[in-house]
């Protein structure tokens, strides 16, 4: 007897491009080289963590206009400044 996928799962829709996967993929590679390079000249030394490699691939496939969820943003609203006494 097969099981059945749910319903709520989007299957046609893909998050995030081929070529962003791919560029995604080429950062990884060049990780492991040792080649990935931070910051825009590239003399900032070399990538050595594997979420900042994948940073790296997706700020690349945003550049080449693939595919990409937006970035999160990083500022927060501060409620805490309107207290009541």
């Amino acid at each position: 007897m097969a099981t059945k996928k749910s319903s709520s799962r989007r299957s046609s829709s893909r998050r995030y491009s081929k070529g962003a996967s791919k560029s995604v993929k080429s950062a990884m590679h060049r990780r492991k080289k040792g080649t990935l390079k931070r910051g825009k000249s590239g003399h900032g030394g070399t990538v050595k963590s594997r979420k900042q490699a994948i940073a790296i691939g997706l700020s690349e496939a945003r550049k080449k206009g693939a595919k990409v969820p937006r970035k999160k943003s990083s500022s927060r609203k501060k409620s805490s400044s309107r207290r009541k006494s």
